[in-house]
């Protein structure tokens, strides 16, 4: 008795068991059905035309003991809408009765491509995901802004060439201007690289940017979660056959390597001028050259994984520059901002060049803490060497070796108006502080106007590429 005792009070718990074990194999009906959508909107940010998106996704969430049957996930626009839809795993433009287990989830994912059309400016493509269960009717709304573009995919620029701002310039693989040609890109210009395609100078690249009308280069990837990151596209390469480069008001941001020059020019000009340019979060380098010549006045290089590297020798004048590295979620500070030699490695063999290097009036500056010589310049052999340092602010532990200085403040801060890192701000004006260390230290120049094209004729200007007003 005992036995049948025992076995009788294991009933009530099996039948518990089954009970629950049958009730999440059925299915919940009710129209108060919990079901959780993780988005109710997907939004995309400009996409080129013809290039495609990125992708995104929600989930549908049972959030019921029981299945629930989803009569139907359906892509409004069906197969004539820009957008694509993979469902489960599964690509489609609609699935019916589609089963989720209670307290499971699937993964809806999304991508858009969009057709050109004749419209030049931004323009808006929209759909929505219908997702239906127990008489219930659910929208996911999809919105992107489209933009038409010239896109150029491996394309070798011969002659004599001219870009307009009137569509943005989208390239695909890689683009060279060949050794006898000449690029001249006009004010207001858009370039956006893939993160393949490097732009290449054999020949000459002209940039008539504006303060008003900068001409852009950055990564093509223009969604909220790429568009400020470093390395999305490799750069501008200026290589040996390369000559009378001129840019002005150019804005080079989120590359790889910015700005790259090689061996010397084949003239008497620098291979590369940079009048009131800006560049800014390069992952590895945003100013490296190797034995070769550039001049650069009242322009910003910014946070970037080494600011500037001189190298191998060179001629080299910097005037009215700031220079400034700031650890970010992207780019540790962990080299000098500048840094210069006279040599490199090669095959195990040092080898030498003349080196002659003029900094003046300029701002060479890093957060505290990470690189105790903002500074750095090196000597190797008997080759004739210059570095002269000018009225220049630094932050050092001790004045730079192997060079002239004249005039130079060490380790006052510049007071920067707003650094905050958190938030990302970066603001390398000087106007909150009217008794900053660079104020009217400078030296008279040849450049009157500043990076903000103000005025630098009121006394002696300041220094870096700002002119406090």
């Amino acid at each position: 008795m005992k036995k049948y005792a025992f076995l009788y009070c294991l009933l009530p718990l099996a039948c518990c068991l089954l009970y629950s074990s049958c009730k999440k194999d059925s299915f919940i009906t009710s129209a108060d059905a919990r079901l959780n959508i993780t988005a109710d909107s997907l939004k995309y940010d400009t996409v080129f035309t013809t290039t495609g998106s990125i992708t995104k996704s929600f989930k549908i969430i049972n959030a019921n003991d029981q299945k629930l049957k989803l009569s139907k996930v359906k892509l409004m626009g069906g197969v004539g809408s820009a957008y694509k839809m993979n469902v489960d795993g599964s690509a489609t433009t609609e699935v019916s009765d589609l089963e989720i287990a209670a307290n499971d989830s699937i993964y809806v994912f999304v991508s858009v491509t969009i057709n050109p059309n004749a419209i030049n400016l931004p323009f808006i493509v929209s759909d929505s995901i219908l997702i239906s269960y127990n008489g219930n009717n659910r929208f996911v709304q999809l919105q992107a802004y489209g933009q038409n573009a010239n896109f150029l995919r491996n394309r070798v620029i011969t002659g004599n060439t001219i870009w307009a701002n009137n569509l943005p310039y989208v390239i695909l693989g890689s683009i060279r201007v060949d050794t006898t040609a000449s690029l001249t890109i006009l004010p207001g210009c858009r370039i956006y690289s893939h993160a393949d395609a490097p732009f290449i100078i054999d020949g000459t690249l002209i940039i008539n940017g504006t303060k008003t009308d900068s001409v852009v280069f950055a990564g093509d990837r223009l969604d909220a979660d790429y568009k400020d990151l470093p390395a999305g596209w490799p750069g501008l390469y200026f290589r040996g056959t390369s000559k009378n480069n001129v840019l002005k008001y150019a804005i080079i941001k989120n590359a790889y390597q910015a700005l790259v020059a090689e061996k010397p020019s084949s003239n008497a000009n620098p291979k590369v001028i940079l009048h009131q340019c800006i560049i800014d979060n390069a992952y590895d380098a945003g100013i490296l050259c190797v034995n070769t010549s550039l001049q650069a006045d009242n322009s910003l290089v910014s946070n970037c994984g080494t600011n500037i590297a001189l190298t191998y020798g060179g001629d080299y004048t910097l005037t009215h520059c700031t220079v400034a590295g700031y650890s970010n979620y992207f780019v540790s500070h962990k080299t000098p901002v500048l840094s210069v030699n006279n040599f490199t490695q090669q095959n195990g063999t040092l080898l030498t060049a003349n080196l002659n290097a003029i900094f003046r009036n300029c701002i060479f500056w890093g957060d505290g803490g990470f690189v105790n010589d903002e500074v750095s310049v090196t000597k190797q052999g008997a080759t004739p060497f210059a570095v002269l340092f000018d009225k220049n602010i630094y932050r050092v532990t001790a004045d730079p070796t192997n060079s002239t200085l004249s005039g130079n403040i060490k380790n006052q801060d510049p007071s920067f108006d707003s650094i905050d890192v958190y938030k990302q701000i970066y603001n390398f004006r000087i106007t909150k502080n009217s008794l900053a260390p660079g104020i009217d230290k400078g030296t008279p120049t040849g450049f009157p106007k500043d990076l903000d094209n103000n005025n630098r004729n009121n006394g002696l200007p300041d220094l870096g590429c700002y002119e406090k007003q």
